[in-house]
Formats: C-alpha cells, sequence, structure tokens
C-alpha cells in the first residue's frame, strides 16, 4: 500500500495550501485514520468552542505547541503567509 503523499495540489490532496489555512483536510485525516488503525488524529479547532470544553482544550494545546515552533523558527515567524502562521491562525491561536 502507498504511503500518504503529502500533496496539496490536484485530485487526491491531503493538506490544505498554507493560504487556506494549512493543515490536513478532513479526507486526509480519515485516509491517515484507515492505514494507521487506533489512530486518535483529528483535524483543527476552528469553530466557536464552550470555555473548558475537550475542543477548547485541544485548542489550547496546540496553540501552546504551535507558540514553542514560532520560537524556534523565528523566519516562519515573521512571515504571514507560513504555514506556520495561516495555521496558526485557521485554530483562531
Amino acid at each position: 500500500m502507498p504511503e500518504i503523499r503529502k500533496t496539496t495540489k490536484g485530485k487526491g490532496r491531503n493538506f490544505r495550501t498554507a493560504e487556506e489555512g494549512a493543515g490536513m483536510t478532513k479526507k486526509g485525516v480519515a485516509e491517515y485514520r484507515r492505514k494507521n488503525p487506533g489512530s486518535k488524529l483529528k483535524t483543527a479547532v476552528t469553530g466557536k468552542v464552550k470555555k473548558g470544553s475537550k475542543a477548547a482544550k485541544r485548542r489550547k494545546s496546540y496553540c501552546a505547541r504551535s507558540a514553542g515552533q514560532m520560537k524556534k523558527f523565528p523566519k516562519a515567524a515573521k512571515n504571514p503567509n507560513s504555514r506556520l502562521r495561516q495555521a496558526r491562525r485557521r485554530w483562531r491561536c
């Protein structure tokens, strides 16, 4: 079975372009989970969430982790069109 191609263009893509907010598509996550039984991979938390809910905690956790990436990669942190910055915007960090 072929491995998931990290493609953002064309038919069967599994990742969003940076302009679309980066990250995996719903279809990409479903494909990954099919190939990796027991995986708990989920898509981004993009909507409005209740304070203290599981989704709110996932968002807070992602935002904290990605803030560390901003420190590690200052070049990406300064570029508003980088995948990192676009993903953080999509997650509403």
